[in-house]
């Protein structure tokens, strides 16, 4: 028998921002364990959604109880819906962790996202599988905060730089008229002194 975990997320972010950061929100202050993140299949499939495989380098440390069990050293964009599959394999023969992920535009409010989130957990040890399957569930579900936090972050972090940018730009903007503004009041003195001396 499975486990089964079902919740659902609001990101305030618009769906586009979340699909931009989605791609780069670890490591982040929230998912420490997280270390690396590599990316090692990508491609456009030929109905144009977009698939890709990565692998997370983690270091989630094995429970207490099982390591008495186990030896030490065992261990889609175009109608803007985006599904996820990932599955945890840090202790693969204690128990694998499956969760599944759909990002979509929230019907209430188009300009935020909704994370309907899924997770299995299944284990084929003999006797305590239903145990090791709640347990690793009630730790996916205790993290769950860390990760939509974790997100917010890298959302948050990339409404700042475009924040900057624009202020940037504007300041770049406004240094230009200025320096127009100046050249054309030259100019209209020249002209004006011109104007003067022919007369």
């Amino acid at each position: 028998m499975v486990k089964h975990f079902l919740g659902q997320s609001v990101l305030r972010p618009s769906w586009d921002q979340v699909f931009a950061t989605f791609w780069q929100r670890y490591p982040n202050p929230n998912s420490k364990h997280v270390l690396t993140e590599d990316t090692e299949h990508r491609e456009v499939t030929p109905d144009q959604k977009l698939l890709s495989r990565r692998l997370l380098t983690k270091t989630n440390r094995m429970p207490r109880w099982a390591e008495h069990l186990f030896p030490a050293n065992v261990a889609h964009p175009q109608n803007q819906t985006m599904t996820t599959s990932t599955w945890d394999i840090n202790h693969a023969r204690l128990v694998v962790v499956e969760e599944r992920c759909v990002y979509y535009v929230n019907p209430e409010n188009s300009g935020w996202t909704v994370v309907r989130r899924e997770a299995r957990g299944s284990s084929s040890l003999f006797g305590v599988s239903s145990g090791v399957q709640e347990f690793a569930l009630a730790r996916f579900k205790s993290n769950v905060t860390n990760t939509i936090e974790g997100f917010e972050y890298f959302l948050a972090k990339l409404q700042v730089e475009a924040w900057l940018t624009l202020v940037q730009t504007a300041k770049e903007t406004t240094e230009k008229a200025k320096e127009t503004a100046l050249a054309e009041t030259e100019k209209a003195k020249d002209l004006a002194r011109k104007a003067a001396t022919k007369k």
